[in-house]
């Protein structure tokens, strides 16, 4: 068992990294389609963003003038209502919905849920409701001025069938300032795995129709909504801390396909902090462990083919998976140590003088994708830099990919203790915020 599970967890991790490099060779430029045939809607969830959200508004209703910006306001502490209701009474296509406590502060699921009621207040008797697309955006998020294009395009909304589309999301702060050379690092190996490692899996789950939708550039058919409304009493899981996700598992399991969408993109800041960022994965590590849930309905549905049922468990398992190797490497120290205090370190050096080639051989082929990676970003996003520093990428790509170790402990303990509360990730402007005001 100590020699045959690693094993096999490696295995699994090489199959779906060759699938993954398949998808992403065989992947063809999006055709665009006329924005001009859809009602768009842009819901912005906000909770102490006063930092960012004025430049957010503005940006999205300069580029796209056509559009409705829906702030929802999640009962902030700060000036994010006021700076919203500023900003629509001087436009009327800008809407403020207000949230107040008690039921206010219960996950993001629960703010979107608020807005899409506000919606269907808004549209009037007889819209197409095939025809309104509803986005997500990010507080400090930044779309492409040109992405209505191919989210309009067959591979996107122009096929019926589409229900929900996910674009490409980018690190926007990856060229800095960053307030240490390892939060520069760490932006960049994040930008790394959102625009190729995930972008990959993106691409090989869009051949089965199933692509993951993510809480930043997320657009949906408001059609496609209300069915999952109708079936599950609302669109967003309130409670969900992967209600992007989540999402998407229901619009298929409703019968609709999803798509991602490589050729326009989305921007967020990427978290230079390593407590911020252990934080937010924590939270994504959990709610992987929560849509495990749905494991019985996913491989029981007609709507899901094989691929995207062994997409979709591959993804419910990592945090198990993390946690299995983490136990098998406890149970192997106690083994050894045992083993030394009763015989000595004779047969332990021994038996590792025996078995290191294969150990050597298999931690190499285990760097080998992440340097892979780090390569390919190089040459497609960064080509002006060096061979070497792309292969330095990927080395770190692989170094930080261990944080999803302390991640899935982290998230199996709050589990376990009942914990599921939303956190928000603090932005960078208000930490540097906070540290300008700790200076003075």
């Amino acid at each position: 068992m100590l020699v045959i599970l690693p094993l096999v967890l490696l295995a699994c991790f090489l199959i779906h990294w060759a699938t993954v490099v398949r998808a992403l060779r065989l992947r063809t430029p999006a055709a665009p389609g006329d924005p001009a045939d859809f009602d768009w809607h842009f819901l912005v969830p906000c909770r102490d963003e006063e930092a960012v959200i004025g430049t957010t508004v503005t940006r999205l209703r300069d580029s796209f003038p056509g559009a409705h910006v829906w702030v929802i306001d999640d009962d902030s502490d700060d000036r994010t209502g006021a700076i919203a209701a500023g900003l629509a009474a001087r436009d009327p296509r800008v809407h403020v919905v207000s949230r107040r406590r008690p039921h206010a502060r219960t996950g993001k699921g629960a703010a979107l849920n608020a807005a899409y009621a506000e919606l269907n207040r808004h549209l009037p008797q007889g819209t197409d409701r095939s025809r309104v697309v509803v986005c997500v955006v990010d507080a400090d998020g930044q779309l492409d001025p040109a992405a209505l294009g191919p989210v309009s395009g067959p591979d996107g909304f122009g096929d019926p069938d589409v229900g929900g589309v996910q674009v490409n999301v980018r690190m926007r702060n990856v060229e800095g300032p960053h307030p240490h050379r390892l939060g520069r690092l760490l932006v960049r190996v994040q930008d790394i795995e959102f625009a190729v490692t995930c972008s990959g899996t993106q691409a090989l789950r869009t051949r089965s129709g199933s692509a993951g939708l993510g809480g930043n550039g997320q657009f949906t058919r408001l059609s496609a909504l209300d069915r999952i409304a109708a079936a599950e009493r609302r669109p967003w899981k309130d409670s969900a801390l992967l209600e992007d996700y989540e999402l998407g598992l229901h619009m298929l399991l409703s019968g609709y396909r999803t798509a991602h969408l490589a050729d326009t993109w989305v921007t967020q800041e990427g978290l230079p902090h390593p407590r911020r960022l252990l934080t937010q994965r924590t939270r994504w590590a959990q709610g992987n462990l929560m849509c495990a849930r749905y494991a019985p309905r996913v491989v029981s549905s007609r709507h899901f083919s094989g691929a995207a049922v062994l997409e979709a468990l591959y993804t419910f398992v990592q945090p198990l998976a993390h946690l299995a190797a983490l136990a098998l490497a406890a149970v192997a120290a106690v083994v050894a140590g045992v083993t030394v205090s009763a015989y000595g370190t004779g047969p332990v050096l021994g038996h590792a003088a025996a078995i290191w080639p294969v150990l050597a051989v298999l931690a190499l082929v285990s760097v080998l994708p992440f340097v892979g990676w780090g390569l390919f970003y190089r040459r497609h996003y960064a080509p002006g830099r060096s061979r070497l520093t792309g292969l330095g990428w990927g080395l770190a790509l692989w170094l930080y990919a261990y944080h999803l170790f302390p991640a899935s402990v982290r998230a199996l303990g709050r589990a376990l203790r009942g914990r599921d509360g939303w956190a928000k990730t603090r932005r960078n402007a208000e930490a540097l915020a906070g540290a300008t005001a700790l200076d003075h």
